[in-house]
């Protein structure tokens, strides 16, 4: 078995670097902590942090495949962030035109739930503490 600390990163390759690092920035709130130009991958990167801690690498490379959503594919399904108080989090979405799907509650927690979609479709979930 290995002995594994935490989750160091996750790693998002967008279509659209500039739609995708603003919406990692300006609607989830993360902070950039680095960002390069990689000239012989035509690729941006970027480091992005969830307060003080770095939470994902966003990557831009040129015309990615999309992402399969339906059936859903094997891989990874979605990111999840903890919130506070999901109405809160829900009214800011409102305010910022973002579209996303219904409070759902867990049937196992009783913890109330909503998904978003990144740029590229990627599933977001919001997750009441």
């Amino acid at each position: 078995m290995l002995h594994l600390n935490k989750v160091h990163h996750i790693a998002i390759i967008c279509s659209d670097y500039q739609k995708s690092l603003e919406f990692y920035t300006r609607v989830l709130g993360l902070r950039v902590l680095a960002e390069h130009y990689r000239a012989k991958r035509d690729s941006y990167k970027a480091d992005l942090a969830l307060g003080d801690q770095y939470v994902i690498e966003l990557f831009s490379f040129p015309s990615p495949p999309t992402r399969p959503t339906h059936p859903e594919a094997a891989g990874l399904r979605h990111l999840a962030f903890e919130v506070a108080h999901l109405g809160d989090e829900l009214k800011e979405l409102e305010r910022l035109g973002v579209p996303h799907e219904a409070v759902r509650t867990d049937p196992y927690t009783g913890k109330r739930f909503l998904f978003l979609q990144d740029p590229d479709g990627l599933p977001i979930e919001l997750y009441e503490k």
